[in-house]
């Protein structure tokens, strides 16, 4: 099969005399109308912690500029949007365990209804809170290979090839490692059912086959896994900079920014099919109430929606989900053939317990 290649600002200070002549008339401090705590709300500084998973780095590194600058202008304060980034999965656990987020941006709604189920930070009802199930960006998931491709990669059934070393992350820790098991899951249980993958929830002898076909598949490929790292981030360094594997299972924002910083060097081969990944969103709500910081966490989700918000997430690679911002990168990201989670085993609750669980099929076959 062929293969389709991609390749604050700051306050003038007012001269002591007339400060002190705006004080004493009362138009000093919070300003005219306004009490000491208003003026004091309206000047104090904000800090919000935005927990995110592995390549959202540059994103948010410039959208926390854009957004801090735009609440300046709105409301006169000061917010400073702190970054931590991971796994999706381990940064799950750490706001499980503590970590004061005001809001998180995962990989996958999974680690976010763990958080709510385990914690009770956030409402079960989270997806409903923004539009588009609280998912602002879409991406999915392609090969990243080196210059020339050498390995002829097209499709997933050259991952299995006896000579090709594969590298992605872990899917116990990682949304990502997650998302490329289920992909390559999905693309042999696809061939096996004739194209058709409603057809896996039969009861018949052929579904059998091709889900027993789809767990041998999986298992030739992660025989050909040299090293698990914990998150994508780290899985693109071992393939770029310390050149392990021949072939990088990789968030499609991920490729393409690492083509982008190493011109020449690297390739995008975008298979025949693949996942549709929906990275997820949301107020840590109890947490963002607790430091008050409620109102400045949900704009600042909601800003990604904006035109401005969309059109940042595609400058950095993610698919935008306003199809009038879509529109405008057509020719940034390639035509794909998408299915889903839900299509591949009937949502994500249905894959941690039967493929990402302790002792499931994830540890059963990487383990022998």
């Amino acid at each position: 099969m062929s293969a389709r290649r991609s390749t604050l600002t700051g306050i003038s200070r007012l001269p002591l005399c007339l400060a002190l002549l705006l004080a004493a008339s009362g138009c000093g401090g919070g300003g005219a109308g306004l009490s000491d705590a208003e003026g004091e709300a309206r000047t104090q500084e904000l800090e919000i912690l935005n927990v995110s998973y592995d390549p959202t780095r540059e994103l948010y590194k410039e959208f926390n500029q854009v957004f801090a600058e735009r609440w300046r202008i709105q409301t006169g304060q000061t917010v400073r949007v702190r970054q931590s980034h991971g796994g999706s999965g381990k940064q799950a656990r750490s706001v499980i365990d503590g970590l004061n987020a005001d809001v998180v941006t995962l990989a996958v709604a999974l680690d976010i209804d763990a958080i709510a189920e385990k914690s009770g930070l956030l409402p079960a009802d989270w997806r409903d809170r923004l539009p588009h199930n609280s998912a602002p960006y879409t991406s999915t998931i392609v090969f990243l290979v080196r210059k020339g491709n050498p390995k002829g990669i097209s499709d997933w059934d050259d991952l299995i090839v006896p000579d090709v070393s594969v590298v992605t992350p872990n899917p116990k820790t990682s949304g990502a490692g997650r998302l490329n098991f289920l992909a390559s899951w999905g693309f042999s249980l696809k061939q096996a059912l004739g194209g058709d993958l409603s057809r896996r929830v039969n009861a018949d002898e052929q579904a059998q086959a091709a889900q027993a076909q789809a767990r041998r598949f999986v298992q030739q490929l992660y025989r050909r896994v040299p090293v698990l790292d914990t998150g994508a981030r780290a899985s693109t360094n071992t393939f770029v900079q310390r050149g392990i594997g021949d072939v990088l299972l990789a968030w499609e924002n991920e490729a393409l920014l690492a083509v982008r910083e190493m011109p020449g060097e690297l390739e995008i081969v975008v298979p025949s099919v693949s996942i549709l990944a929906q990275p997820s969103v949301a107020v840590v709500e109890k947490v963002a109430e607790r430091k008050g910081t409620l109102k400045v966490a949900q704009a600042y989700l909601e800003q990604l929606y904006s035109p401005a918000g969309q059109k940042l997430a595609a400058k950095h690679y993610y698919r935008p989900v306003l199809p009038e911002i879509a529109r405008q990168y057509v020719d940034v990201f390639p035509e794909v053939e998408f299915f889903t989670v839900d299509d591949v085993c009937g949502g994500w609750r249905n894959a941690h317990e039967l493929y990402f669980v302790d002792g499931g099929v994830f540890d059963q076959i990487y383990g022998q």
